[in-house]
């Protein structure tokens, strides 16, 4: 339960902005580009629901260049969208945004676990799944960015280093990820954890939905 507490009252500051980056971004003035690659870094390291995402994707992924295909498709979609969202100012309500990130790692933890197959009788496209997922993690990313009063001077190439940071962040981050599971995996322990982890992750994301939803109906 204090687990849970702590990760509902974590899941209310997803895709903080710390008050020196929100005082910089909104008193930037022309192309600030080192700066802004680096609040796109800090800001794919720190959402954990976006990495939570790239968990579950991975998970069962051992060859490297299928580790590439599926986060170049999830890189692609959501790159489209934060750029499109920011630049075009077509604005999507973040709650149901973050809503539907949660969606995305219970739909991964659930695929993980063989329950489409198992329960419904079919299996949904995983790599069109990802890339569909990635379009709202895009999304969820520009709905942060249009809370701000952001400088027309400059502004493109600004988004355009802010997506590029969030790339880097998330090789990062994957990096990470990759190596701990690559210990992980070579332990006799991990066939064994493995349901219990994506169950995890299952309530995780559904922990996520749950925040955003109720925020959505009662703020």
């Amino acid at each position: 339960m204090l687990l849970l507490s702590l990760f509902l009252t974590a899941s209310a500051f997803a895709h903080g902005v710390a008050d020196d980056d929100k005082l910089f971004i909104e008193q930037s003035s022309g192309a600030q580009l080192i700066p802004f690659m680096y609040l796109g870094a800090k800001h794919m390291v720190t959402g954990y629901d976006h990495l939570l995402f790239l968990f579950g994707v991975i998970f069962f992924l051992y060859r490297m260049r299928e580790v590439g295909v599926y986060v170049t498709l999830f890189a692609i979609g959501h790159s489209i969208t934060l750029l499109y969202g920011v630049l075009s100012g077509t604005h999507i309500n973040p709650y149901m945004v973050d809503a539907i990130i949660g969606l995305s790692v219970v739909y991964k933890a659930l695929d993980n676990l063989g329950a489409f197959r198992r329960v419904f009788g079919f299996q949904p496209n995983t790599k069109a799944a990802v890339l569909v997922f990635g379009f709202f993690h895009g999304f969820g990313l520009a709905t942060k960015l249009q809370e701000f009063t952001l400088s027309q001077d400059g502004l493109v190439p600004n988004i355009l280093a802010f997506n590029a940071g969030v790339e880097i962040g998330q090789l990062l981050a994957l990096a990470a990820i990759l190596i701990v599971m690559g210990f992980w995996r070579r332990s006799g322990a991990f066939w064994h954890q493995a349901f219990a982890a994506n169950a995890v992750l299952m309530a995780a994301g559904f922990v996520l939905i749950g925040h955003q939803m109720t925020s959505y109906f009662t703020l």
